[in-house]
């Protein structure tokens, strides 16, 4: 598993392509060096939600804490499953 740090998007033009480049990249390493899951914790406010919708663009779906994480209603959780066959 991999563990992404949070992450604020620019949700605008040249900053917005360049985010999505760099987790394309992260998922692409990843899944070179055998991983089989990608996940990450991020903010529930909407000053988040251009992040998440990225994350989502990318396959990332909702799911439970992993980790040492428990719930909050400040984070959501969300996963990619690298085994599904995911690609860029």
């Amino acid at each position: 598993m991999v563990k992404l740090n949070p992450c604020i998007s620019l949700n605008q033009g040249v900053g917005r392509e360049l985010e999505a480049r760099c987790l394309r990249y992260i998922i692409e390493t990843a899944k070179a060096r055998g991983m089989s899951r990608v996940s990450l914790e991020t903010g529930t406010w909407d000053y988040f939600r251009p992040a998440r919708e990225l994350y989502k663009s990318h396959g990332f779906v909702e799911c439970a804490p992993f980790g040492e994480y428990v719930l909050d209603p400040n984070s959501i959780f969300m996963t990619l499953d690298l085994r599904d066959g995911w690609n860029s």
